[in-house]
């Protein structure tokens, strides 16, 4: 009789310890985010930093799920660190310490996913070995697959296929389409724009003619350096005649190669760009590049990198201040 009431209490008391941790596991388990709960709680991100950053929304988010495990994974539990991302030595935010190619290794740890979000793109932006991937189209995911692999974003060969699977299985390409569909430029009626693959408008209505050079052209001047607007089939050699300077003075002032053709309505220097602006600062804008910037304030490409300790390539973000003197 004592064994039996022993035995029941033994068995009440294994019961009341196990049973809550069994109840527990099996919550922890059921609690994991799935891959369709992951994108529809971040696509919204991913497009919103795809319009800042250009990098497509597919892209960001496969790389979200590979490395982060659907946001289950202890780094982004703990850490909000969803791409993996390595302190570096350039890294002042918050550290969090996990074992992985070694022992107790440095990842950034952010205030919130969005944070980490921002930081992968900004990332990408930044490092002058990925700054070839943004001459691909924002659709062609698969070149982002294969490109980030190639610059060295992941040691794993089969990078780019398990990239390209979870896109596919997911039809996560449908949100490049956002952006691809609403990047057509808009058409300007009786204005002469300068062309500008990055979208800045400016016109003859802008400036001033100072001069008439060759062939009745209107010269203006921009940061005290003279240019022109370029006529319909307009190249270097034609502009080179009509100012009477050498061809290479044509691309050379105006950081071009002899191999790129010129459109109606791009503005081009007929004299060296300075180096430095005639104002302090510029605030980088939606669609803008270092090129862009260079053209627009009349200075030089390469001591616009050099003021700004930027290496050659590299990438900007909407809102970023450059010095310009």
């Amino acid at each position: 009789m004592l064994y039996c009431q022993m035995t029941k209490t033994l068995k009440s008391f294994i019961l009341s310890f196990i049973l809550p941790v069994v109840l527990f596991s099996v919550t922890s388990f059921a609690q994991k985010q799935t891959t369709e709960q992951y994108i529809e709680k971040y696509k919204d991100i991913a497009i919103k930093k795809m319009k800042e950053y250009k990098i497509p929304a597919s892209i960001t988010l496969a790389q979200g799920i590979l490395e982060s495990g659907n946001g289950n994974s202890r780094l982004a539990r703990k850490a909000n660190n969803h791409f993996g991302i390595k302190c570096h030595k350039d890294w002042n935010g918050k550290k969090f310490r996990l074992d992985d190619d070694k022992r107790r290794e440095c990842f950034r740890k952010y205030k919130s996913v969005e944070e980490s979000f921002s930081d992968h793109s900004y990332f990408l932006t930044q490092r002058s070995r990925y700054s070839f991937l943004f001459k691909l189209d924002i659709t062609d995911y698969k070149g982002w697959a294969y490109s980030l692999k190639k610059a060295g974003y992941a040691t794993n060969p089969k990078y780019p296929q398990l990239l390209i699977k979870i896109i596919e299985e997911n039809k996560l390409y449908k949100f490049d389409q956002t952006t691809a569909s609403s990047s057509k430029p808009k058409k300007k009626k009786d204005k002469i724009i300068i062309y500008d693959p990055n979208l800045i408008l400016l016109s003859e209505e802008d400036f001033e003619a100072i001069e008439i050079g060759g062939n009745n052209r209107q010269i203006f001047t921009n940061n005290g350096v003279k240019f022109i607007f370029a006529q319909k089939n307009d190249t270097f050699y034609k502009i080179a005649q009509d100012f009477e300077i050498y061809t290479w003075q044509v691309y050379k002032h105006n950081d071009l190669k002899k191999s790129d053709k010129i459109k109606e309505g791009q503005i081009i220097y007929i004299q060296p760009k300075k180096k430095r602006g005639n104002v302090k600062f510029h605030v980088v804008k939606e669609h803008e590049t270092m090129y862009s910037i260079s053209q627009l304030h009349g200075i030089k490409l390469k001591q616009l990198y050099k003021k700004n300790k930027m290496p050659e390539g590299s990438q900007l973000q909407v809102g970023q201040k450059l010095k310009l003197r």
